[in-house]
C-alpha cells in the first residue's frame, strides 16, 4: 500500500506568503464623494438622468425668471406708476414701498400705528421663547401668550381704554388683521376640537351624538359659506340691543370651522393608541381625565403633529377669505392698492401679489419646519 505524501509548503514551493494585512485602499472616485453621490442619486439610470436633466432645466428657469422680473428688470425708484410703465419693466418696487404701511396696518391711523408695533412685539416676544423647548419658566410663558397676549391686544388695539383713542375695527387692516385671524383661531380652536374629539369618543349617547352633528355639519360647508353665516346670521342669535362688529363675527366662525377639522384629527391620534395603554392606565387606578391627559392625549398629539400642522398651515392662508365679508387682510388691501391710478401699470398687480406670496410662503414654510424640529425631538423610539 502506497503512504501519501505531503504537499511541499508554499515556502518550499517558491510562493510568497504575506506576513501583514495589506493597506485600505480608498473606494473609487466614481462612487464615493459628491461625484458618488450624483451618480446615485441623480444618474444612475438613463431614465434617472433624463429626470435629472429635466428638473434642472425647469428650476433653472424658473429662477432665472424670477431673478430678471425682481432684480435685474425691476424699478426701483419712482414718485408713481410712470417708470413702471416703460415698455420691458420688472417689478414696480416703489409701488410697495409706497403702500407698506397699507399693507401692514390696513387703514388704522398712523399716529397711532404704534399700538399694532407694540402687539407685533409682544406676539413675537412670547412665541420665541415658547418655541424653544430649552427655554425657562414655560408655564409662565404658556398663560401669557394664551391670556395675557389677547387681553392685551384687546386693550391697546381697539383703545378707548386707558385714554387710548378708540380705534374702529372697520380700519384694521393689512397683516396685522391676518395675524389677528390666524392666531385666533389656531389658539381657539384646538382646545375646542380636543373636546369635540373625546365627545365623539364618549360613551354617553347624548354627547357622542352632539359631537358628531357638529363635525359633520362645520366639515360638510365651505369655508366661504361659513363667514357669510357668521356675519349676517350671528346676531339673530344674541340679545336684542347687542351688537357684534364684522372682525369677531369671522373670528367666530373660522374658529368654529377649523375646530371641527381638528377634532378629526385627534381622534385619529386617539384610535392610533394601542388599547393596553387604556387599560394599563386603568390598571394603575387613573380616572378618565388623569388618563387622558397624563397617558393617552400626549401620545396621541405626537402622532398627528404633521396633521395638526397642516390644519394650522390651511387656516393662515384661508385667512385671505375674510375679504368677501369686507375685512381687508393683507391679500385685501393689495387688492385695494393695486387699482390706485397712480400706480397703475402693467407689473403692479404681478408685484404686489408676489409680496404676498412671499409673506404667506415665509410663515407657511417657518411653521412646517419647525413641525419637523418637534417631531424630531419627540421621536422616542418610533422611527421608521
Amino acid at each position: 500500500m502506497q503512504t501519501p505524501t505531503l504537499a511541499a509548503s508554499p515556502a518550499a514551493a517558491g510562493a510568497f506568503v504575506r506576513q501583514q494585512l495589506a493597506e485600505t485602499l480608498p473606494p473609487p472616485a466614481s462612487t464615493a464623494g459628491a461625484i458618488g453621490w450624483l451618480r446615485k442619486n441623480l444618474f444612475g439610470s438613463l431614465s434617472d438622468a433624463i429626470l435629472t436633466l429635466l428638473g434642472i432645466t425647469i428650476i433653472v428657469y424658473t429662477v432665472w425668471s424670477i431673478l430678471d422680473f425682481t432684480v435685474i428688470r425691476a424699478v426701483a425708484t419712482g414718485i408713481n406708476g410712470d417708470a413702471c410703465r416703460k415698455p420691458g419693466a420688472g417689478a414696480c418696487w416703489p409701488y410697495v414701498t409706497s403702500f407698506w404701511r397699507l399693507f401692514v396696518y390696513g387703514y388704522y391711523p398712523p399716529a397711532e400705528q404704534w399700538r399694532a408695533n407694540v402687539v407685533f412685539a409682544l406676539f413675537i416676544g412670547l412665541l420665541i421663547p415658547l418655541a424653544i423647548p430649552s427655554a425657562p419658566l414655560k408655564l409662565l410663558n404658556v398663560l401669557l401668550f394664551l391670556f395675557g397676549l389677547p387681553i392685551a391686544a384687546g386693550i391697546i388695539l381697539p383703545g378707548g381704554w386707558f385714554g387710548l383713542v378708540p380705534v374702529e375695527t372697520q380700519l384694521w387692516g393689512g397683516f396685522l388683521v391676518t395675524l389677528i385671524i390666524a392666531v385666533t383661531g389656531i389658539v381657539a380652536s384646538f382646545p375646542l376640537g380636543l373636546l369635540l374629539a373625546l365627545g365623539r369618543r364618549s360613551n354617553m349617547p347624548a354627547i357622542r351624538f352632539l359631537s358628531v352633528v357638529y363635525i359633520e355639519f362645520w366639515r360638510g360647508v365651505p369655508l366661504i359659506t361659513v363667514l357669510f353665516l357668521a356675519s349676517n346670521m350671528l346676531p339673530l342669535f344674541l340679545p336684542v340691543g347687542w351688537n357684534v362688529n364684522q372682525l369677531v363675527r369671522a373670528l367666530v366662525g373660522v374658529t368654529l370651522f377649523t375646530a371641527a377639522y381638528i377634532a378629526e384629527i385627534i381622534r385619529g391620534g386617539l384610535q392610533a393608541i394601542p388599547r393596553g395603554q387604556y387599560e394599563g392606565a386603568q390598571a394603575l387606578g387613573l380616572g378618565y381625565w388623569r388618563m387622558m391627559v397624563l397617558i393617552i392625549m400626549p401620545q396621541a398629539i405626537k402622532i398627528v403633529i404633521p396633521s395638526l400642522v397642516s390644519s394650522f398651515i390651511s387656516l393662515f392662508k384661508d385667512t385671505t377669505l375674510v375679504q368677501i365679508v369686507s375685512i381687508y387682510d393683507l391679500l385685501g388691501t393689495i387688492q385695494q392698492s393695486r387699482n390706485s391710478p397712480i400706480w397703475s401699470a402693467p407689473t403692479t398687480s404681478t408685484t404686489g401679489y408676489l409680496v404676498a406670496a412671499l409673506i404667506f410662503w415665509t410663515c407657511c414654510f417657518s411653521m412646517s419646519r419647525y413641525s419637523q424640529f418637534i417631531e424630531r425631538r419627540l421621536n422616542t423610539g418610533h422611527r421608521r
